[in-house]
């Protein structure tokens, strides 16, 4: 009896497996599909193209020729002070989507991670890498979530950290659109060699262009910034292009200005008195004093030392300023307020300068890289706070 109906059962089972097989073709080449639409949706994540598309903190990034992972540039991030070295971008994605965000790093502390996911946000890191290794995490989006940002940065007080070949894989989103042309552009503090200058924030912008004559003089992240080296008696005009990760808008109306004769900083270029009294604002840390708020340094202060701009290290000639964390100086003022009230005594004929330095401020520019690297540092701080 068995032997009689085996014959039988035979050629069920094979088309039976046939269609199994067939089934597991289809659901493979629906696999094969669906994985052929993922893609690196991160831009320039190689970093050949500088930081296009990325923002750091504090000027906390750079892009390098040496040590890279591959191509021919790499993100170096220096944390310093209160500053991580935080570079981030904001990337297009699709909601309840799969993705996975990888970088080679090494040097000092470094994480990478995303935000925004609309569900958890995931984040990993190493320490001390010697070599460049890979870090790989991953997410997935929310029911909603159409943008995630993803960043890298270091850790407080250790040494530089490298990035390179970052990807997120995943379907992409919408394109991004670039931001519309900044409104309200209008000019403030007018020296013999500078002009402090002010707009209305665009929405969906990550930073700012300021152009002088229509050539690009400097990036800025918020809505103000201060355009120095100007000459003195010289008309300048001066516009704006808000920019995101899809680009740059088209530049705003301009607006004109011309530069006093004579004289040094705020004030309307005001001269100091013949006997002037400076005075050292920790702006930067705590001691036992306390803290004091830029608004409330007595009336009788001509010049302001902010203290300190600290260097990165001995050699690097890389400079950096924040304020005094909450942590350590409850009553700190926002980064707003303090540069308002700079203006406030700037306009009193005050001048508010940065002193670089501290008990451990060794500054040794000794190779032209350093060299440059101290101008450039120095003049973002300047920028940033609308200093003399």
């Amino acid at each position: 009896m068995e032997r009689t109906r085996r014959p039988a059962l035979y050629p069920r089972l094979v088309a039976a497996l046939a269609a199994a097989v067939l089934t597991a073709g289809g659901l493979v080449a629906a696999a094969q599909t669906a994985r052929a639409a993922d893609a690196d949706i991160a831009r320039n994540g190689g970093f050949e193209s500088g930081l296009t598309g990325w923002s750091c903190t504090a000027g906390s990034g750079a892009v390098v020729t040496t040590p890279v992972h591959g191509g021919s540039g790499a993100l170096k991030g220096t944390p310093a002070g209160s500053d991580n070295a935080k570079c981030s971008q904001t990337v297009a994605v699709q909601p309840d989507s799969a993705y996975t965000l990888s970088s080679w790093v090494r040097g000092g502390y470094v994480y990478l991670g995303a935000s925004g996911t609309g569900t958890t946000d995931v984040s990993t890191w190493t320490q001390s890498a010697s070599d460049w290794q890979k870090l790989t995490t991953s997410f997935r989006t929310g029911p909603n979530t159409t943008s995630v940002t993803v960043y890298t940065h270091g850790w407080y007080g250790t040494p530089a950290y490298y990035a390179d070949d970052l990807t997120l894989v995943g379907p992409g989103g919408a394109p991004a659109q670039p931001p519309a042309v900044p409104t309200g552009l209008k000019t403030g503090t007018v020296t013999s060699t500078s002009v402090a200058l002010s707009w209305a924030p665009v929405t969906g912008a990550t930073g700012y262009t300021v152009y002088r004559g229509g050539a690009r003089a400097l990036d800025v992240s918020g809505t103000s910034a201060t355009v120095t080296g100007l000459s003195p008696s010289t008309a300048y005009g001066f516009q704006v292009a808000a920019t995101n990760a899809a680009g740059a808008s088209a530049l705003s109306p301009a607006v004109t200005a011309t530069t006093s004769a004579s004289g040094g900083g705020g004030g309307g270029g005001a001269d100091l008195p013949a006997h002037a009294l400076v005075g050292y604002l920790h702006s930067s840390f705590a001691n036992g004093s306390g803290y004091t708020r830029m608004a409330d340094v007595p009336a009788s202060w001509d010049v302001i030392n902010l203290a300190f701009g600290e260097p990165t290290s001995v050699t690097s000639g890389d400079i950096r300023f924040s304020l005094c964390p909450v942590a350590e100086c409850p009553n700190v003022e926002s980064a707003a307020e303090f540069k308002a009230a700079i203006k406030a005594k700037q306009a009193a004929g005050k001048k508010v300068l940065i002193s670089i330095g501290g008990a451990n401020g060794q500054v040794q520019l000794s190779t032209t890289g350093a060299r440059d690297a101290f101008v450039s540092s120095v003049s973002k701080i300047i920028d940033e706070y609308g200093l003399d």
